[in-house]
């Protein structure tokens, strides 16, 4: 039986890319789509990903152009906030706003009856244009910034777009697909925080590797 007892860290991580390049020996991803989504297969061990994620054809291109210029990225979760790795980014000055924490965000969405991850997109409104929104949990958050767009907000550069669940996840995604802004997302009801991250840390180490050539 094989264990990884001894083995360093490197060494788990590249014997786990070895492992998903093996697994998946065919795909139709360009180079820079197959590292987010091999990025977000090991997070999950999900195989099935290489199957259901789907990119805007601009949507790296505008994701590593945002974070060149410290572009805001605005989440849903705090899961997925602390989850961002900005050491790569560094030299960008990027910062990252939550709030669905904040007083506010909680008594308004217990007045309104409406859910705390869309009150607290609405609360954001004001910083969305150029942004990076990152969206792993709530379905309601991802539709409440698309219909921010529609009413002639300012857009994000790139929407994350991956809130998991069986009620209103499939159709949000659907409906980012249809906007025409750039995106990455999962089809159907799969997807999570640690989806959301590990596709903006992949775009950061995109972004470090660009700024090098």
């Amino acid at each position: 039986m094989s264990t990884v007892t001894g083995m360093r860290p490197e060494e788990i991580e590249k014997k786990s890319y070895q492992l998903i390049e093996e697994r998946v020996p065919h795909h139709s991803f360009t180079p820079q789509e197959w590292a987010i989504v091999k990025r977000m297969i090991h997070a999950t061990a999900d195989f099935d990903l290489a199957d259901k994620v789907r990119f805007h054809p601009k949507a790296i291109a505008e994701g590593i152009r945002a974070l060149r210029r410290g572009a805001l990225i605005i989440t849903d979760t705090k899961m997925v906030k602390v989850g961002i790795s900005l050491t790569s980014l560094q030299n960008y000055q990027t910062k990252i706003l939550c709030a669905i924490s904040r007083r506010e965000v909680i008594g308004e969405a217990r007045a309104s009856g409406r859910t705390r991850a869309s009150v607290a997109m609405e609360k954001l409104s004001s910083f969305l244009e150029g942004s990076i929104v990152a969206i792993g949990n709530a379905p309601t958050a991802l539709v409440e910034i698309l219909e921010l767009s529609q009413k002639d907000f300012p857009k994000p550069s790139l929407i994350v777009g991956v809130p998991v669940g069986l009620v209103g996840a499939r159709e949000s995604k659907e409906m980012l697909m249809e906007q025409g802004i750039p995106y990455i997302t999962v089809r159907g009801e799969k997807g999570g925080s640690p989806l959301a991250v590990s596709i903006i840390n992949s775009l950061a180490l995109l972004t470090l590797e660009g700024s090098n050539e």
